[in-house]
């Protein structure tokens, strides 16, 4: 039996993680990881070593941009897809410079997220 794909999104919204988790369960075989803030992120991406993590930028304890900067230190191959509604170029540039992978846009699209991970699934 093979493992699931492991997927670790990072949403200070419930409401937007269990829309996350909903779009991938449909196409996808994976298992799923929750943190609220960055910290606990952090802390889920050291135990369960995800194979794609999903951040948003803007949340309390630690934010989306300081919790990739950790992680990336933790993991330089680690894969992040930086989320938000409020996506400045700054923030984008920022993301990008730390080490994300991606940036999208809140709303998202289901074929956006099913690209990306598409994407990640192959390069493995």
């Amino acid at each position: 039996m093979h493992e699931k794909f492991k997927v670790l999104i990072c949403d200070d919204s419930r409401l937007m993680r269990r829309k996350l988790v909903q779009v991938l369960e449909k196409y996808f075989e994976v298992q799923i990881f929750e943190a609220e803030n960055g910290q606990q992120a952090v802390e889920l991406f050291e135990s369960v070593a995800p194979g794609v993590v999903f951040m948003d930028i803007v949340m309390p304890v630690l934010d989306g941009l300081a919790a990739l900067e950790t992680i990336r230190s933790i993991d330089n191959t680690a894969k992040v897809i930086m989320t938000s509604s409020t996506g400045t170029k700054e923030k984008l540039r920022k993301a990008l410079e730390s080490g994300a992978m991606e940036f999208i846009q809140k709303p998202w699209t289901d074929e956006q997220i099913r690209f990306v991970i598409e994407k990640i699934i192959e390069e493995r």
